[in-house]
């Protein structure tokens, strides 16, 4: 229950609302993700991550270059391929456990799949809260319900848009250890944009750093280390000092590049 992503020699560029002018958003782009792999695309804001997941979901269309999925090319959004936006983007007229029957039924997975939405309930910690609605819930437990109605359609890949960018940093590292534990135990292909040195380095086996607009793959970066992390080690701190100094060369390289 998990896939595997090619990106070959991927270029996108939008055109500017009421201008010729274009805006190139990213630049021969090359990446193969593993089945089952975590990986986690690293870069400052503006630098194309969250439109090359977005290409990835089949919900932008490259403008170069193309996307593959299992040897296919992505040609629109699928089920086996779930997305979670930094938003939790729940539904406010239904419950927890309505919003996660909504997403199997819209899937066409309900009939086979109903008896399981109590396991992931459990899974999540929302059993008592199955029945409330988005605004009688926490923010982190939002975002733990769209997690888990995300997987609960068992994507082979889970895309996730920065989905913990919003929370204060307690809640944010509690639901790192949850979407660590959840992967591990679906086995899924995990690919998450983040601009959080620390969230990628704890989350991924593999940081992929973008450089700025237009999106290049600077440098991948494996971090092999197992699970569960320690933020405070010394293996830790060198990896962090590592990629910010890799991210501090890329963008003088552009300014020279500019100048």
């Amino acid at each position: 229950m998990s896939g595997r992503v090619e990106i070959r020699n991927l270029s996108k560029v939008f055109a500017r609302p009421g201008s010729d002018e274009t805006l190139q958003a990213l630049d021969n782009i090359s990446l193969d993700i593993r089945p089952g792999e975590f990986v986690a695309l690293l870069g400052a804001s503006g630098c194309g991550k969250s439109t090359l997941l977005r290409i990835i979901a089949g919900l932008e269309v490259p403008t170069t270059g193309e996307a593959l999925f299992n040897g296919d090319r992505i040609c629109g959004p699928s089920p086996k391929r779930g997305l979670v936006f930094q938003e939790h983007s729940l539904f406010a007229w239904l419950t927890v456990r309505q919003n996660i029957e909504f997403a199997l039924k819209t899937s066409r997975q309900y009939h086979d799949k109903k008896c399981e939405i109590d396991k992931w309930l459990e899974l999540a910690g929302l059993t008592e809260f199955a029945g409330n609605y988005p605004h009688q819930l926490s923010g982190g437990m939002r975002q733990r319900a769209a997690l888990v109605r995300a997987l609960a359609v068992s994507p082979d890949v889970l895309l996730l848009d920065e989905p913990l960018g919003a929370l204060d940093s307690f809640t944010r590292m509690n639901l790192q250890d949850e979407l660590v534990r959840l992967w591990q135990e679906r086995g899924n292909t995990m690919i998450m944009v983040t601009h959080d040195i620390d969230e990628a380095i704890y989350l991924s086996q593999r940081i992929v750093i973008m450089s700025p607009r237009p999106g290049r793959v600077s440098r991948i970066i494996e971090v092999p280390r197992s699970y569960p992390r320690n933020r405070a080690s010394g293996d830790f701190t060198v990896l962090r000092n590592e990629i910010l100094k890799l991210m501090d060369f890329a963008q003088e390289q552009q300014y020279d590049y500019v100048i």
